[in-house]
Formats: C-alpha cells, sequence, structure tokens
C-alpha cells in the first residue's frame, strides 16, 4: 500500500456510527479498511475523524478552477468533486458569438481574465480541459439558457419546432460527452424565457439518458412554493430525477414556510419521484447586480440592456418595477435596496462601494438608491456583483434536517469580498450546525455531504469510505472544526481539517495546501 490512515474514527458516509479501522490507500483508491494495516508510510490519524470527500452539488467554479487550477478554497475546507454548470449558464456548449456573450454576462460571477485561453466550445472539450490537471474533481451540466442562447438566440419567444429539436440535439450531445444532467436558471436570461412544455422536452433527453435536472427555479420570493412545484411537475411529465439547487425560501415573504416546502416535497417523494436538494448554510444569497432587472429589460444580451439603461423613461419603468411591483429577476418582491450590498466591482472608481448596501450608498452620494443602482450597472457594463439579504434561519435550519439534502456552497470566487460560502460552507456545516447547534449528527451530515451526493451523481465509487472507492478523504478534528471565512475577510482556510486526499494524492499535507493537481473530470457513463 503506498499510505496507511492510521486509528481514525471514520465516518463512512453511510450515516452509520463511527467506528475506528486503518485505511490503506494504494493506486489512488481505497485498498482495504481493517485493524492495523501496514505500508511504506503511516499517518497517524488518532483523534481526527476520517470521511469521504465532500461533495460541493452546487458550485460556480467553471472558469477558476481553470485559472487557478490549486482551487485552495475548495481544497482547504474538504471538497473533493464539485458539480459545474450551474443555473443554467456557463461556457459549453458554445459558438464564438454566444461565447463572447457569456464572457459579458457571467463576468460578476466568474470575471474574465485577461488572456484565459478558451480553447473548448463543445463540453467534451471543457471536460478535456479540466482533464490537464486541477485540484478537484469535477461533473459537469449541460446549462439549459446557454443552449437556448446557441439555438433560439437572446430574444423573449417561444422556440420553434427545429430549434427546440436543435436543443434536444445539443442537451443530448453534451450528456454522450461526459455531462450528468442539465441545470437551468428560471429567473436569468434567456433561460427563463423557455416555457414548461420547453423544459420537459429537454428534460425527457435528460431523463432518458439516466441524467437529472438541477433548476435554479422561477422565484425563491413571491411565489417561491408554486415555483418549485412547477420543477416537480415538469420532471414527473418528463420521467426526470430532480435536483432542487440551493432549495431556499427567502424573503419576508416565506419566514416560517420551509415545511411547506417540505411537504411538498415528501408528498412527491411518497409517490415515487426522484428529489433531492442541496443547501448553504448561511442566510445571505449572492448573485450578479444586473440579476434584478426584469426580464424583459434584459433581453438581448448586455448590449442591449445597458441601451435600455441609458434612456430616463426606460429607467423609470425599471425602477417601478423593481421598486414597487417586484420585477421576475428579483423574484417577485419590491426591493429593500437596504438589503442589497454591493461585494464586487471590476474597475477601481467603484471600490469604495464594495462592502456597503445600495442604499447606504446611495445616501453617501446624495441620490436615490435606484440610480446609483443604474450607473454602477452602466459603468461596469453589469459586471458587478451583490450579497442579497434576505435569508432566515429557521428555514435553512429545516431544510438541511430533509432526508433528501445535500451541500453545494453556490459560491462565487472572484470580487473583492465574495460571499464566504465559498470557502466555509462545508466546515461551517461540520462545526456551527452540528458541534455548536446539534441540528444534525455528525456522522448524519457527512453522509448529507458525500455519500448522498454521490448516489445522485450515480458515481458508484466515490461518497464512501470502503475499498474500491477511489481515495477521495478528508480527515478532520470534529473538536476544532470550523469555517474562518468572514463577509469581511472571505477567503480564509478552515480550521480543523489537517489532511486532504484527492484521487489518493495529499491536496492538503498537515494543514498545508500542497498545490497537487489530482483531480479530473467525472464523466456520465454511457
Amino acid at each position: 500500500m503506498d499510505l496507511v490512515l492510521r486509528g481514525a474514527r471514520i465516518a463512512d458516509g453511510t450515516g452509520a456510527p463511527l467506528f475506528r479501522a486503518d485505511v490503506g490507500i494504494e493506486g489512488g483508491r481505497i485498498a482495504d479498511v481493517a485493524e492495523r494495516l501496514s505500508g511504506p508510510r503511516v499517518l497517524d490519524a488518532g483523534g481526527l475523524v476520517l470521511a469521504p470527500g465532500f461533495v460541493d452539488m452546487h458550485s460556480h467554479s467553471d472558469l477558476q478552477l481553470l485559472a487557478e487550477p490549486d482551487h485552495l478554497a475548495k481544497v482547504s475546507q474538504g471538497v473533493t468533486t464539485e458539480v459545474l454548470g450551474q443555473d443554467g449558464l456557463s461556457y459549453a456548449p458554445v459558438d464564438d458569438t454566444t461565447l463572447a456573450a457569456l464572457r459579458e454576462q457571467l463576468a460578476g460571477w466568474n470575471d474574465d481574465p485577461p488572456g484565459f485561453d478558451w480553447n473548448w466550445r463543445s463540453v467534451g472539450e471543457y471536460l478535456d480541459r479540466l482533464d490537464r490537471g486541477v485540484a478537484v474533481n469535477a461533473a459537469y451540466l449541460v446549462p439549459q439558457g446557454t443552449v437556448r442562447m446557441l439555438a433560439v438566440g437572446f430574444g423573449d419567444r417561444p422556440a420553434t419546432e427545429s430549434e427546440l429539436d436543435r436543443m434536444r440535439d445539443l442537451v443530448a450531445t453534451g450528456l454522450d460527452e461526459g455531462a450528468v444532467g442539465m441545470s437551468s436558471g428560471l429567473t436569468y436570461t434567456p433561460g427563463m424565457y423557455a416555457s414548461d412544455d420547453e423544459l420537459v422536452a429537454l428534460c425527457e433527453v435528460v431523463g432518458g439518458r439516466g441524467g437529472y435536472y438541477s433548476p435554479h427555479h422561477r422565484s425563491y420570493g413571491a411565489g417561491a412554493l408554486e415555483a418549485f412545484a412547477e420543477m416537480v411537475e415538469v420532471c414527473r411529465r418528463a420521467r426526470c430525477p430532480l435536483h432542487l439547487a440551493h432549495a431556499t425560501m427567502n424573503f419576508s415573504v416565506n419566514k416560517g414556510q420551509a415545511p411547506d416546502l417540505l411537504r411538498l416535497l415528501d408528498d412527491a417523494l411518497d409517490a415515487g419521484a426522484d428529489i433531492t436538494l442541496d443547501t448553504y448554510p448561511y442566510l445571505p444569497g449572492a448573485t450578479y447586480l444586473s440579476a434584478l432587472l426584469p426580464s424583459w429589460a434584459a433581453e438581448g444580451g448586455v448590449a442591449a440592456t445597458l441601451e435600455r439603461l441609458a434612456d430616463p423613461g426606460t429607467r423609470e419603468r425599471i425602477r417601478a418595477e423593481i421598486e414597487e411591483t417586484g420585477s421576475d429577476g428579483a423574484h417577485g418582491v419590491p426591493i429593500d435596496w437596504d438589503s442589497i450590498e454591493i461585494n464586487g466591482v471590476r474597475s477601481a472608481g467603484n471600490a469604495h462601494l464594495v462592502g456597503h448596501s445600495v442604499a447606504e450608498s446611495a445616501r453617501r452620494a446624495g441620490i436615490p438608491a435606484a440610480q446609483l443602482y443604474f450607473d454602477v450597472l452602466v459603468a461596469e457594463r453589469l459586471g458587478t456583483s451583490c450579497l442579497m439579504h434576505v435569508g432566515h434561519e429557521e428555514n435553512v435550519q429545516a431544510i438541511m434536517r430533509h432526508r433528501t439534502h445535500t451541500g453545494g456552497s453556490d459560491g462565487l470566487l472572484v470580487g473583492d469580498r465574495p460571499h464566504p460560502r465559498a470557502w466555509g460552507t462545508f466546515p461551517r456545516y461540520l462545526g456551527h450546525y452540528v458541534r455548536e447547534l446539534g441540528v444534525l449528527g455528525l456522522t448524519e451530515c457527512v453522509a448529507h455531504l458525500t455519500g448522498r451526493a454521490a448516489r445522485r451523481l450515480r458515481l458508484a465509487d466515490r461518497g464512501l469510505v470502503k475499498p474500491g472507492c477511489a481515495a477521495d478523504l478528508v480527515l478532520f478534528d470534529p473538536d476544532t472544526v470550523a469555517d474562518t471565512a468572514t463577509f469581511e475577510e472571505p477567503r480564509q482556510q478552515a480550521a480543523g481539517i489537517p489532511y486532504v486526499f484527492v484521487n489518493g494524492v495529499a491536496a492538503v499535507d498537515d494543514g498545508r495546501p500542497t498545490g497537487a493537481l489530482a483531480g479530473h473530470s467525472l464523466r456520465r457513463s454511457a
């Protein structure tokens, strides 16, 4: 054996009680789990818990994993597998025109690094690029919004039959090239322009190839419960497994409403539906600042949106919808500008806005909040990110207890002050919600973050500590594991996670990142 991890208490990813054993690693896989193994290198793991590597079911590392492949944000918190291509918007499959539009639209999520080599166009080529060497394993979802851009364009209209056929072909090809499913962002353009019938047609392709559908559905605010129910019905019609992305109940209208969501899901599960969900253990959400615009204002892409923002009459129409009635981009809830914090800009001239709410910065400038909002969008060409302080602790705790729950960071890695969930999600579950609050038991929580997630991805050799599985492993101290990332200082390595192994190679060794690039793409089998 290459390495023996000796004497750890093992949380094996099934939820079973802790047990003590040695784990032997050979050739990147778990060779044995038994008492008193021997090998050329023995690591004393006494006092630590050994778990499968954590699976981030909702990650936005699509670009940064390639730009900075050592990926400290994730390996330092024990993540060994991420699911990319989320919220219906990512960089494959694309053509040159679509890629240029996506680079602009997603700059607030992922940046647009100068000199970056965009040497892929298909899903398979993107996965090949990951296989050149990255710190963690990565699975990919075909992004429905990107697919609609390719087939239909940026307009708010129904797809023609030939366009729908092309979208079916694009989704099928992406799955055949290795994607594990399809995502949607139904509050983001242009994916939000799809009807339920269009989504059903695409989900039929996904389900027929053994994948799953992961929607960011049409509202997390007003009408959230109805939006969840809509996705359950889409997947029932399509006979496609459903994974609900960042399944939160946010905004004031949904305070205390988590039990209603869980009843909806339990009723569907009891009727035979295949449903899972993920959440992050924080109250604020995060997205790009222009996402709050009504869909009609964002139709046509960045240039068309900026033209509308330059017209005073159109600005006033947008302001009334955002502030008074609630836009579809803002989940149907009138915006409270005190709850919207700018946390990332691209130009030094707007750096003073970072860390402050739109309302606070507007008061300092002596102008209406909506005016500041519009001016920033124009100055930054929409490449601005924000935090939305709209969550409820009782909802967060109730949903994480659900029998189908998994963990997803939904973490953006760029910007001046990215949401700390990008660096802290998994240790926060183990430290705050397990040790401090007792919301979940330790082995139960580990199962949520590992074995349950691997089952959704149909990864038979991941997510468990057992012979034959890939040696994606994390050793943590249950008494000290904690997130140290804060909203003021978000890029902070977790405490209490001294060892992380990806495919048997140490990514974190005695608390020190090694820079190893042992990860690769995880492709759906044909």
